[in-house]
């Protein structure tokens, strides 16, 4: 038997794991799986076999430079500019915004230890689903 996606997650070095996996639950919706606060390692998954998790695991050097891998987040409903506003209440800030008067574009955001993440237009934007 073999598995659909050979990823089985995406790993995240952290100062402080369970804090940076909770934000990360809040923009996902992925489960924060059995972990407490202190932990060195937790994840946060999808339940759906074709996701990769994101693991955070305990680092003690700060981050340094400019991601090489980021993901890019796609708000399933609503719209880009409403979900950058939800991040920026939980914590995110934007670095650069790179959207056009056209309603296009997207913007880099960072997590709160200043991971480079993108929000791209919503999937209703797109075009891709009905707006609920």
């Amino acid at each position: 038997m073999s598995y659909p996606n050979p990823v089985r997650n995406i790993t995240f070095d952290a100062h402080d794991p369970y804090a940076l996996a909770r934000f990360w639950s809040a923009v996902t919706g992925y489960a924060l799986e059995d972990s407490e606060p202190g932990d060195d390692e937790v994840v946060i998954s999808s339940g759906r076999a074709a996701a990769p998790g994101l693991l955070f695991q305990r680092v003690p050097e700060p981050k340094t430079g400019k991601n090489r891998l980021h993901l890019d987040i796609q708000p399933p409903s609503g719209t880009r500019d409403a979900e950058v506003e939800r991040l920026l209440s939980l914590g995110a800030r934007v670095v650069d915004d790179r959207r056009t008067e056209d309603g296009l574009g997207w913007v880099v955001m960072t997590d709160p230890e200043g991971n480079e993440f993108c929000v791209e237009r919503s999937a209703v934007e797109r075009g891709l689903v009905e707006p609920m």
